[in-house]
């Protein structure tokens, strides 16, 4: 079950503000305070929020997904990010602003 820390945690994994979010997933401020609190449990809410993350770059972990078990969120791949930016290894003074 997808709780309210890995919602949190997956929103600023990929940098996404609540505004953002809540523009992509079509729901309101309000709603997305309320379930990254613990205080909405709606299913459809949380499927929908899932979804919208998943589609931005996260993957959601299963207890013993991964080598160290446990549930958690992880970026899939920075590619496929929100926010891509560049890579530290493509940082130079051409790129500088």
């Amino acid at each position: 079950m997808i709780t309210a820390a890995h919602l949190r945690a997956a929103r600023a994994l990929l940098g996404l503000t609540i505004e953002e979010i809540t523009t992509l997933a079509g729901l309101s401020a309000d709603v997305v305070e309320h379930v990254e609190s613990g205080q909405e449990r709606d299913i459809d809410i949380l499927r929908l929020l899932r979804n919208t993350l998943e589609e931005k770059g996260v993957s959601f972990l299963a207890d013993n997904d991964s080598i160290e078990g446990g549930i958690g969120v992880r970026l899939r791949h920075p590619s496929r990010a929100a926010n891509d930016g560049i890579r530290p290894e493509n940082l130079n003074a051409a790129n500088d602003d």
